[in-house]
Order: C-alpha cells, then structure tokens, then sequence
C-alpha cells in the first residue's frame, strides 16, 4: 500500500518512515507537489485534516498528514496549536524555544505535553489518531539530535531530553511514536481484512 504523507518536514518524514515500515510513505516530493500546505485552523485535528485533505485533493491517494503541538501548563496551554510559528511566522526552532525559556522564566511550574493528532483520509473516509506524552520544560537546552522544542523537553521517567535520546527511543515513548502506531496497527487491520 502507498500512502502520501502531507508534510514539507524532512524531520517528520524520517520519523514517521521509521515507525511506518509496513506501508510505502511517499513524500511530497514523490508525488511532485511542492506548495505550502494551509494550516489555520484553532485545533490540531482540524489542521490535520486540512493539510491531508488538501494534499489529497491534488494526488487522490491514500493521504495522512500530523499536527503537533507543545501545551505548556504554566503557560495556559501555549503554544499548543501554534508551536511550530510560536514566535512568528518565519521563526526558527531556536527562535520558538528561546521565546519558550523566556515566557516560563521564574516559573517552578514546568509541566508540559506533547499531543499529535494525524489525519487519515482515502477518498472515502477519514480517520483521526492521537498520541501524548507527559513532561517537564527544562530550564536549558540540552542534546543536539530531534528537532523542534526536543532539547526543552524531558518525557516522564527520564532523565534526558528528547533531542539526547536516539531516534528509535523517542519513537518508542513519543506523542508521534505513539499517534503513528496506533495508525500502523489500524492500516495493518485494514490490509488484512
């Protein structure tokens, strides 16, 4: 089975082949689009269909696309939906961490969760999958692998940052890892049938 993930992210694209080796992932790339993919919604569920939506009503393929977000607790949810342009619409990862550590200066209060939802949509259908996982804001940055907020943020139970860990560790606990499993798991029930 093809399915076309809807993103211009090399990061995720890499991740998500990683975790979802039972089915071809094509890249946008593959299927020659290469156009900013809208995403303006108030909710990652809602961002999530849109990009897989808009991405399928180009190629008509099996299609899936992510949004993830940082819900910071001492920041009343924030970034939350917005992580990825925190700090402006042409902002770095650096730029939205750094806006990060400045907000939760002086905060005691560093708990924080990671969500993804994913978007499934075949022409017929569509399917939503959500993964979280549980942890504190670190006061530093720490670790040089990952991306995005990955040097900020520890996972429950460890004693690392995401950006020390290696690729198929954070697969294993992270909010992705977790969304794109239980994806995995629906599109092995569905090929099987």
């Amino acid at each position: 089975m093809k399915v076309v993930f809807a993103t211009n992210n090399p990061n995720k694209l890499k991740e998500i082949r990683a975790v979802l080796s039972n089915v071809e992932v094509l890249s946008l790339a593959d299927i020659n689009i290469d156009t900013d993919i809208p995403e303006d919604h108030e909710t990652l569920q809602e961002n999530a269909l849109q990009k897989a939506q808009f991405i399928h009503d180009r190629c008509k393929l099996p299609c899936f696309a992510d949004d993830t977000g940082l819900e910071v607790d001492a920041l009343n949810g924030r970034p939350g939906v917005f992580s990825a342009r925190y700090a402006g619409p042409q902002c770095s990862s650096e730029d939205n961490m750094d806006l990060l550590l400045k907000e939760m200066d002086g905060s005691k209060n560093r708990s924080a969760q990671f969500r993804t939802v994913i978007a499934f949509i075949d022409g017929k259908d569509s399917h939503y999958f959500e993964g979280h996982v549980k942890g504190d804001i670190l006061y530093e940055k720490k670790g040089a692998k990952g991306f995005g907020y990955d040097p900020l943020f520890m996972p429950e139970g460890y004693d690392i940052s995401f950006a020390e860990m290696s690729q198929e560790e954070k697969n294993r606990i992270s909010h992705r890892g977790i969304a794109v499993k239980k994806f995995s798991e629906w599109l092995n029930s569905r090929t099987s049938e």
